[in-house]
C-alpha cells in the first residue's frame, strides 16, 4: 500500500474530535486508510444489506455492539444513524470514538451539519497525489501520468486504465446516480459527463452545456452538482479581489482525476495524447487537482481560485497563503518560452498596488527543472509534484 499523506491528519483530528469523517470519491482509498490508521477498531460496511437493515431498524442496538467505537463505512447509506451517534458520543465524551467514511459529500455533510456539528473532524481524500506516488510509483513520463491518473487501484493491481475507468464510470452511473437523482435516461447522463470532460479547465456555461446535451440549464446545474457531490468534478471560483478591473464571475469546471478525464475524452494511448488538442487542459487539470490534494490531505479547505478580467487577462490559479496571494501560471510545454512569464508579471504589478506582501509567482510547466527566471519560480512537473 502506498502511504497516504492524510494519515497524520486523521490521527491529529482523532485526538480532538469524538468523530472523524473521511469523505471522497469511490475507490480513492478511504476504507484502506481508515482501517490502517485505526486497526484496533471493528469495521462495518453499510453497503452490506444486512448491516444497513440492522442500523435502520434498530440503531441503538446496532451501535451498542461497539463499546470502543468502530469504523463505519459508507455511512451516507444510513443517515438516520448520525442522530444516534450524537447522543452516544456526547455521553461517552471520548475522542476518536467513531470513524465515518462516505462517498456522497452533500448527503453526508448535511447529516453531519444537522446532527454532529462541532463533534466531527473531517478529511477529504482524493486519489493519490504526486508526492504520495513519489519516484517509486510515479509513471516515467508526464503523458503516462496524464493518461493513468491517480486512483490507487491502478497502482496496486495489474490493470489497464482503460479497463478500470470503463467499469468505474458504468458502476458510478448505475449506482451513485440512481441514488442521488432520478435520471430516466442513464445514457444521456453518460453523454453529459463526457460533455463536461470536454470543458475541464474552461468557464462553466450552463446554458451552452445544457443545449449541447439536450437538457435545460436548470437540469445541467443539477447534474453538475451530482458530479460534485460524488467528487468527480469541482468548480474553481474566480478570485473576489478585482484590483480596479472588472472580473469574470463565472466559475471554471475541473475534473478531480486527470486519468478519468483522459478516458472520457477518448484518449487511450500516449501517442494520441502528445498531439491531442486537450493536452493543455489535461495538464492544467492535473496541476489544479494537485493543489487541492495538498490542502485536503492537511485537513484544510482548498483556498485556490483563478483570476480573469473582462479583457481576457488571466492567471490560472491564485492561492491564499500565509505569505499572501500566490499566483500560479500553468504551461504544458516542456521548454520554457520567453513570453510565459508575461501574465504573472503583469498580474503581480497590478496586484501589488493594493497588496504589498506577495510571494514570487510560480510557473508550472511540462518539462523538468526548478529555476528562478524573469521574476518567476519555474517548476517542472516532477519538481512541482514533490513539493
Amino acid at each position: 500500500m502506498i502511504p497516504r499523506q492524510a494519515a497524520p491528519t486523521l490521527e491529529r483530528l482523532a485526538k480532538g474530535f469524538p468523530i472523524v469523517a473521511l469523505t471522497g470519491p469511490r475507490q480513492s482509498g478511504k476504507t484502506t486508510l481508515a482501517r490502517q490508521v485505526f486497526p484496533a477498531k471493528p469495521y462495518v460496511s453499510l453497503e452490506n444489506p444486512e448491516e444497513r437493515s440492522f442500523a435502520d431498524e434498530d440503531p441503538r442496538r446496532f451501535l451498542a455492539r461497539f463499546p470502543d467505537g468502530a469504523v463505519l463505512d459508507e455511512v451516507q447509506r444510513c443517515p438516520a444513524l448520525l442522530s444516534w451517534l450524537q447522543g452516544l458520543v456526547d455521553e461517552r465524551r471520548r475522542m476518536g470514538d467513531f470513524v465515518l467514511t462516505g462517498s456522497a459529500q452533500l448527503d453526508l455533510m448535511a447529516g453531519m451539519g444537522q446532527s454532529l456539528a462541532g463533534r466531527v473532524g473531517r478529511v477529504e481524500l482524493l486519489p493519490l497525489s504526486g508526492a504520495e506516488l513519489g519516484s517509486a510509483h510515479c509513471p516515467a513520463s508526464l503523458d503516462a501520468l496524464l493518461l493513468k491518473g491517480a486512483y490507487p487501484a491502478l497502482y496496486d493491481r495489474d490493470l489497464s486504465s482503460a479497463d478500470w475507468f470503463s467499469n468505474y464510470v458504468a458502476t458510478y452511473v448505475e449506482r451513485d446516480v440512481r441514488q442521488l437523482i432520478a435520471v430516466r435516461d442513464l445514457g444521456q447522463f453518460q453523454r453529459f459527463i463526457r460533455m463536461c470532460a470536454a470543458r475541464s479547465g474552461q468557464l462553466l456555461n450552463l446554458n451552452a452545456l445544457g443545449a449541447d446535451c439536450g437538457i435545460s440549464a436548470t437540469t445541467a446545474r443539477e447534474w453538475v452538482s451530482v458530479l460534485e457531490t460524488s467528487y468527480l468534478v469541482t468548480r474553481l471560483l474566480p478570485h473576489h479581489r478585482n484590483f480596479g478591473k472588472r472580473l469574470v464571475k463565472t466559475p471554471k469546471l475541473y475534473f478531480l482525476d486527470v486519468g478519468l478525464l483522459a478516458w472520457l475524452l477518448g484518449i487511450r494511448d500516449e501517442q494520441s495524447l502528445q498531439t491531442h488538442a486537450a493536452r493543455g487542459a489535461l495538464f492544467e487539470t492535473w496541476v489544479v487537482t494537485e493543489l487541492i490534494k495538498r490542502s485536503f490531505n492537511a485537513g484544510h479547505s482548498a483556498d485556490i481560485y483563478f483570476w480573469r478580467d473582462s479583457q481576457g487577462h488571466e492567471i490560472d490559479v491564485v492561492s491564499e497563503t500565509p505569505q499572501g496571494l500566490q499566483a500560479i501560471e500553468i504551461k504544458s510545454g516542456s521548454t520554457v518560452a520567453s513570453d510565459w512569464a508575461d501574465a504573472p508579471r503583469r498580474w503581480l504589478a497590478l496586484a501589488q498596488r493594493d497588496v504589498q506582501a506577495m510571494p514570487m509567482p510560480q510557473l508550472v510547466f511540462g518539462g523538468t527543472g526548478h529555476i528562478e527566471r524573469q521574476g518567476c519560480e519555474m517548476l517542472g512537473w516532477r519538481e512541482f509534484a514533490q513539493i
